[in-house]
């Protein structure tokens, strides 16, 4: 098994135990026939465990997804019993609903509701836990969120008295920024109990209201709102659920109408959950939506007035986020142990190699219920970093 990982790695330009930042350094030879067993799980809990290690884990698995390292191995029959499982896995997934109602509430027990101080330390001052927008001249995490953040509103196209719906609203940075900038009134919901408390904190003093409910919990009948947005919440609904969110979306909104979904997308429709690891210990029952499987969810209801890919930022953003929750280190050790640092590191830097080999993407689509007459337009990031639109709607 050495031997053949050792093969296998070099396709990739990684060697075991080599010198450059992306070589694999490791410290237990039971990693090899661990990794047998179950391919992505083991990686992953062998690093947790320190059994190996990479000076720049990021770069690492930006090198193996390029070179499809995990596909090669699975072609290979010592790989068979990995094989097996993940089939295994990925067939479950496809035929019960892992994101049903009852079971909403899991991811944010156990990834949202960790601490809050946590998400403080590694996050930009709002607390915005999506994809940042790099653009002209952004050199900070704070800049490229409040970026992101106005990139969001004039693509949704605010105006002063709008009702705005706020599907997984985090720690409420977009409902207060819309508010307070754009003086919209917005209702904003979430799964997680710390996002709950937190949120309905920092928006006091706005017009903003804050629910602990899961989507298919909101009244279409009795609310109707001028635009809906939900940034980071849609790779926790599930493809089985995919048509039926959007049919509620469409149910709240008026006839004038407009979504915007911002969500991680995948190249791939058969990849039909995360990997094992990521199931395992971040985003349990999580799944990242294609474009196909986007687009038969909305036939029919919305028509798609623009799709914008910013994915390459995410990496910039993980990267942030990374050096954040590092630097900050002394202060959390005394609330988490070193496995649970192996593992943090583990899942913002395998994130960001994804992002940076492209096997990931960040998708923005804008949404009309109706079509927007003479056409829309995308608001653009100008020289001095300021955003304008031309957006054709009343």
């Amino acid at each position: 098994m050495k031997q053949i990982v050792h093969d296998l790695l070099l396709l990739a330009d990684i060697k075991i135990n080599g010198s450059r930042p992306w070589d694999l350094m490791v410290h237990d030879e039971r990693f090899y026939n661990r990794l047998s067993k179950n391919l992505d799980l083991a990686l992953g809990e062998s690093y947790m465990d320190g059994w190996w290690d990479c000076e720049n884990l990021d770069a690492f698995f930006c090198k193996v997804i390029c070179a499809d390292i995990k596909g090669k191995a699975l072609e290979r029959p010592e790989f068979l019993k990995s094989l097996i499982l993940q089939k295994i896995f990925e067939s479950l997934r496809g035929i019960f609903n892992f994101q049903s109602k009852n079971r909403a509430f899991i991811v944010g027990k156990m990834h949202y509701d960790i601490d809050n101080h946590l998400y403080q330390t590694m996050l930009d001052k709002r607390m915005t836990y999506t994809c940042g927008f790099w653009g002209n001249n952004i050199q900070t995490l704070d800049e490229a969120q409040e970026a992101k953040l106005e990139l969001t509103c004039q693509k949704l196209h605010l105006k002063p008295g709008m009702k705005i719906l706020d599907i997984g609203c985090g720690w409420g940075s977009f409902a207060k920024y819309a508010a307070e900038k754009y003086k919209v009134s917005v209702v904003g919901i979430t799964i997680s109990n710390e996002q709950y408390i937190y949120a309905r904190t920092v928006c006091q003093g706005y017009p903003v209201e804050v629910r602990l409910l899961d989507y298919r919990e909101l009244n279409s009948g009795s609310v109707k709102f001028d635009r809906a947005v939900s940034l980071g919440m849609f790779e926790h609904v599930g493809h089985k659920n995919y048509r039926s969110f959007m049919e509620i979306i469409f149910e709240c909104l008026t006839d004038e109408g407009f979504f915007l979904l911002h969500t991680i997308g995948s190249n791939d429709s058969t990849k039909i959950c995360t990997n094992r690891w990521m199931d395992t210990y971040i985003f349990p029952n999580g799944q990242i939506p294609s474009i196909a499987q986007i687009g038969s969810s909305i036939e029919k209801l919305f028509v798609m007035e623009d799709w914008h890919n910013f994915g390459s930022h995410y990496d910039k953003t993980l990267m942030a986020w990374h050096k954040n929750f590092n630097d900050h280190w002394d202060d959390l050790k005394n609330r988490y142990n070193e496995r649970f640092r192996r593992m943090w590191n583990y899942y913002l830097l395998s994130c960001a190699g994804s992002f940076r080999a492209r096997d990931s993407q960040l998708w923005q689509i804008a949404l009309s219920k109706n079509g927007i007459l003479g056409g829309y337009e995308r608001p653009v990031l100008t020289a001095n970093n300021t955003l304008f639109t031309s957006l054709h709607a009343s």
